[in-house]
């Protein structure tokens, strides 16, 4: 979930970050644009006073010292002014004569933004201002103002800037904006990080407990202590929902276990009865051989039905054990009972330790070892191997009996259910439920395979790690 929401929260902090630093980008780049357009403004303001007074008037025929001196003093300004700035300058008459210009080779255009600028001046306006210039064009900006005298337009002052120190100031004011947006995602990424997680935390716990309970663990439960309002409600209500189950489940347990120990008295005594009397039937009567036989599969019933009960309800004793040498034992003890069904059994046990319940995990052997050697054909093998798998141990029995289907697969281990081909083979349908619910108290696990080429694996896993209390 985290990894859905984190994407959204962070597209969501993006967004409101460029919303605000497109326009506050543009705003710096016109800000940057008007000082220029100012600076230039004032400069033809200054150009045009001191034009004022080089244009030929009545008192003063052209060509007048006084005349020529005044024009000399613009020339020199403005070639004073281009050499510093690199700004062209010049003062056009109407006709487009140049009065001054610096440099002199620059003359009017006779179309473009400086022919534009001209004749808007004409018409005793400045110019309007220049389209915005961006960091990635070279556009150079023009500004043009009137020269008057006795209201009329005698002339017009141009001004032909170039563009690069402005570009650069705005692409400098982008690159904070840049470096600041960046600094606000990444506070906004980091409080994204902790605010999910401080959300998704107590979804995370329930999670883990709901698979715990669902393996088994009926005692987990969740601490209602952080996330929203909503979740903490939610985690107590899980709570009261997991403690209603393991009662309703406690209940059930203990009513097999009763049931199968009140029962164990009255088949005992029934079975005693029948044997009292086989002796005073004929010998060899089938219909009482056939009871006693019934008898004593309820009897071997009940006794699985109170392991079960037991089992579930029991607690694991965990310690550090080594599997190898306890698999080792069982492969030993299961061997005789092998040999006489003319079945090899045999073990590939190298020490390997794990944290498991001893006895827990002997009976569970013993289970599935009694399970290979009664499905093995005489003359075929059934192997026991332990091998460590990182956090995990194993200990795989195959056999090279019959096997199972895929359906069957997905039902063996359930209560009482056995397969359609096996009915006639003893038992009750309980030894691999009693063994689930041995190594589920334990923190292991079993699962069931295909064996190549017949046949069927079983795997019994177990942890290596010291579990958490």
């Amino acid at each position: 979930m985290r990894t859905r929401l984190l994407p959204l929260l962070i597209v969501l902090m993006a967004a409101v970050l460029l919303a605000l630093g497109f326009p506050l980008a543009v705003s710096v780049a016109g800000a940057q644009q008007q000082n220029v357009v100012v600076d230039r403004i004032d400069d033809t303001a200054r150009f045009a006073a001191l034009a004022q007074f080089v244009t030929d008037t009545p008192t003063r025929p052209t060509g007048s010292t006084s005349t020529d001196e005044r024009r000399e003093v613009l020339k020199r300004e403005l070639l004073s002014y281009y050499e510093v700035y690199g700004i062209r300058a010049g003062v056009f008459y109407r006709n487009d004569a140049p009065m001054a210009n610096a440099p002199t080779s620059w003359d009017l255009p006779e179309t473009g933004e400086v022919r534009d600028a001209f004749e808007e001046a004409l018409l005793s306006r400045r110019s309007h201002d220049p389209r915005q210039v961006w960091p990635w064009q070279r556009n150079r900006l023009i500004v043009a103002s009137p020269v008057i005298r006795d209201g009329d337009v005698v002339a017009v002052v141009v001004t032909d800037s170039p563009t690069g120190h402005m570009r650069s100031r705005i692409l400098n004011g982008w690159l904070i904006i840049a470096a600041g947006e960046s600094a606000a995602m990444l506070l906004a990424v980091g409080a994204a990080l902790r605010l999910t997680g401080w959300v998704l935390r107590p979804v995370r716990v329930l999670d883990a407990t709901t698979h715990d309970i669902a393996t088994g663990r009926l005692k987990s439960r969740v601490a209602a202590a952080g996330g929203p309002p909503e979740l903490r409600r939610l985690a107590r209500s899980f709570n009261e929902m997991a403690d209603n189950v393991e009662g309703v489940l406690e209940q059930q347990r203990a009513f097999v276990a009763d049931a199968s120990h009140q029962l164990r008295n009255p088949l005992a005594a029934l079975l005693l009865r029948m044997e009292l009397l086989a002796f005073e039937m004929p010998e060899g009567n089938q219909e009482i051989a056939s009871v006693q036989a019934e008898g004593k599969r309820l009897a071997q019933v009940l006794d699985d039905l109170l392991d079960l009960a037991l089992a579930e309800h029991a607690e694991a004793d965990l310690r550090l054990t080594d599997i190898g040498e306890l698999a080792t034992e069982r492969v030993a003890a299961w061997s005789p009972t092998a040999e006489a069904k003319g079945v090899r059994l045999v073990g590939d046990c190298p020490p390997t330790t794990a944290w498991v319940d001893p006895v827990t995990l002997s009976s569970a052997l013993d289970a599935v070892i009694d399970n290979a050697v009664k499905f093995t054909p005489e003359d075929e093998r059934v192997e026991v191997t332990v091998a460590a798998n990182g956090d995990t141990a194993t200990i795989v029995v195959t056999d090279n009996g019959p096997g199972l289907t895929d359906e069957e697969l997905a039902r063996v281990g359930d209560r009482f259910w056995r397969s359609g081909r096996h009915q006639n083979i003893k038992g009750s349908g309980l030894g691999l439920s009693i063994t689930r619910a041995l190594l589920t108290a334990a923190g292991g696990s079993i699962s069931y395979g295909h064996h190549e080429p017949r046949g069927l694996t079983v795997t019994v896993t177990v942890p290596r790690s010291e579990p958490v209390a």
